[in-house]
């Protein structure tokens, strides 16, 4: 019995010894500004683009993929991301504008084939795209 009262003894006074070392710690200086938490849900938080092509290229690889399986709407998300990776690739707004036909979504066809166009007139295909545009409109 002695061995519990000492055990219980010897836990209160631990107890005791953290309370008062937590209170003697430095506090750290309170800013004017407090930081923001970082988001941690990455899928909440707000993504910030610059230029990457070789994420824009990542994406059009997938949403190739996407687009042979089928599933327009993800490719078409895919090639909207690459897009934005990398506005001035014409590539992934021919693609985006090719997935928009098969969900017929007039509006992303025209800013997708419009963009293509602006970046790529002189291609091979540019009459067939200029024919799809019209059509669209």
């Amino acid at each position: 019995m002695s061995r519990w009262i000492l055990a219980l003894l010897l836990s209160v006074a631990a107890a005791g010894l953290a309370d008062d070392l937590k209170k003697e710690r430095p506090q750290p200086p309170v800013s004017d500004q407090e930081e923001v938490p970082k988001e941690e849900d990455e899928s909440l938080s707000v993504k910030e683009y610059s230029f990457n092509p070789l994420q824009a290229k990542k994406e059009i690889r997938v949403g190739n993929y996407y687009l042979k399986k089928g599933s327009y709407r993800a490719a078409a998300l895919r090639f909207r991301e690459a897009t934005r990776w990398n506005a001035g690739d014409a590539e992934a707004w021919l693609r985006l504008g090719e997935a928009a036909e098969k969900q017929q979504d007039g509006k992303t066809i025209k800013e997708a084939f419009s963009k293509y166009l602006e970046l790529a007139a002189d291609a091979k295909n540019a009459p067939e795209i200029r024919k799809k545009l019209e059509k669209v409109k």
